[in-house]
């Protein structure tokens, strides 16, 4: 099915992590509880299945901190697809464990290892036609990735820029060594890379052929540990010994009062300029052949961006500098089809934010739990202010579930959105809330699964600034079910968002 139209009718669906899916191995994956929840989106009236980033994860398992923007996380490769198609042995897929509700990343990181040479051994002599096409169409980020991912195996985990000079120079004779010395993990990491994609491009097809499109997420940032920076350097801010002169975060703000402390170097937009933005070209063309559409992490950081000097302790005391601005967008629109963008326009916003947003044309984010935060300016968050060029929210990946948020937020707070929302309890608010977003001017509503289950707190994807227990939550496979789609559906159709 060809995408003709996004984020101009009015629509809804749902965000849900791909390793927030159930199943019995560690983590959600490609496989068929993916279907199922495509089919769950279609049954119940949903044009949009929402996703947080596809990449590897890094430092606290964060997909916002990947090891390379480019690569598939290979956790989500599907154990019982790999053994039918002949690229696993039959004891992974046996391999199973009890869902806790948890991501298992313990049992994930000791297994992937033989899981990973596996698939390598399998694969070796049962090569699929198209492997050597997709290495080629892809050499530009992959060559660079799994010489990446086995040195930073050969040398213990440790950062790149701690690596010997060569290699952390990146210099040819260098790469050149090591690539031969490490050529079985090499390829064992383009077979992987070849599966994921493999696996997500079915799956993707799957649900556009359901009339569910994906929305997928682009992180503004990369890790100061990657691929990227490692073979693009002169793309970043960097220091000679390759270690970021500045790091990304955002002021104090509803989320922390010491601000937050990204981690992640920020750009050298003076060098992107000189070079087109091609890296940034090719990633914006790796992404849209990914995902129908993409959420842009961090837009106002294309205006103006805070900068944490390398080695503080809290980002309160940053400084803002200039972004690129509308000079990047006029590029971007000569390649890219700019109407399947959304953009998250959220924290501390200026006229000059809003201007480049009204300038681009992309939908912005409209958070309803803001809207009754007597910290923040809650009339930007009003439903009856938001326009139809937006993408409503109950809540994102950031925000505690709405009966999270009644449960620990003000007291006032909690008992303004009791009053407007009309609501005597928890429950009642957690549904009038969501019917409330449905209701808005918003021509996309997106809700979040566990805001439809009326789960608390320990469904929260991630608590900004913390560590430890974010990037975990998991659905059970009988919390999908009929009863949950006619729901849906039923709120969908009072709303005037069913595509059935």
């Amino acid at each position: 099915m060809t995408v003709f139209t996004m984020f101009d009718i009015r629509v809804s669906g749902v965000l849900l992590p791909v390793f927030s899916l159930p199943g019995e191995y560690g983590i959600g994956t490609f496989g068929k509880s993916a279907y199922d929840f495509v089919d769950f989106l279609r049954e119940s009236g949903q044009r949009y299945w929402q996703i947080l980033p596809l990449c590897p994860t890094g430092y606290g398992n964060s997909p916002y901190q990947s090891i390379c923007s480019f690569a598939g996380n290979p956790f989500f490769l599907d154990s019982i697809l790999l053994c039918r198609d002949g690229f696993l042995s039959p004891r992974f897929a046996e391999e199973r464990i009890k869902n806790s509700g948890r991501v298992n990343y313990d049992y994930l990181e000791k297994s992937q290892r033989a899981f990973c040479e596996d698939i390598y051994n399998c694969s070796l002599n049962n090569l699929p036609d198209d492997y050597e096409l997709f290495c080629s169409k892809n050499a530009f980020w992959l060559d660079d990735y799994c010489l990446f991912f086995a040195l930073r195996e050969y040398f213990g985990g440790n950062p790149f820029y701690e690596w010997y000079t060569g290699l952390k120079m990146h210099q040819p004779d260098a790469l050149s060594l090591f690539s031969e010395r490490l050529e079985k993990e090499i390829n064992t990491q383009k077979i992987i890379q070849y599966h994921f994609y493999s696996q997500w491009s079915r799956l993707k097809k799957y649900a556009n052929d359901n009339g569910v499109f994906i929305i997928g997420d682009v992180p503004i940032y990369v890790s100061a540990d990657s691929s990227d920076i490692w073979a693009h350097s002169d793309e970043f801010d960097l220091l000679p010994n390759r270690v970021p002169r500045e790091i990304a975060g955002c002021p104090p703000d509803y989320f922390s009062l010491d601000g937050q402390l990204w981690g992640n170097p920020v750009y050298d937009w003076n060098t992107q300029r000189d070079n087109n933005y091609k890296w940034w070209k090719s990633r914006f063309a790796h992404n849209f052949s990914l995902y129908d559409g993409v959420r842009i992490d961090h837009f106002r950081g294309f205006e103006s961006y805070y900068c944490i000097k390398y080695g503080s302790k809290n980002a309160k005391h940053g400084v803002w500098r200039k972004g690129p601005g509308k000079i990047f967008f006029d590029e971007i629109k000569k390649d890219f089809p700019t109407d399947r963008i959304i953009a998250e326009n959220l924290g501390f916003l200026t006229p000059a934010v809003d201007d480049l947003l009204e300038y681009c044309g992309f939908p912005g984010m409209k958070v309803l739990q803001f809207a009754f935060d007597s910290g923040e300016d809650n009339l930007l968050y009003n439903p009856r202010s938001y326009p139809k060029n937006s993408v409503v929210y109950t809540g994102t990946h950031d925000n505690d579930t709405i009966i999270g948020w009644a449960d620990h937020a003000p007291k006032e707070d909690v008992a303004l959105a009791m009053n407007t929302l009309d609501a005597e309890d928890n429950d009642a608010l957690a549904e009038n809330m969501m019917m409330s977003a449905m209701n808005s001017e918003s021509d996309t509503c997106i809700l979040t699964m566990q805001d439809l289950l009326h789960l608390g707190s320990d469904a929260r994807i991630n608590t900004p600034s913390t560590v430890g227990n974010n990037w975990q939550w998991r659905l059970k496979s009988n919390q999908i079910n009929s009863s949950l789609s006619h729901h849906l559906l039923d709120m969908t159709r009072l709303s005037g968002r069913a595509i059935l």
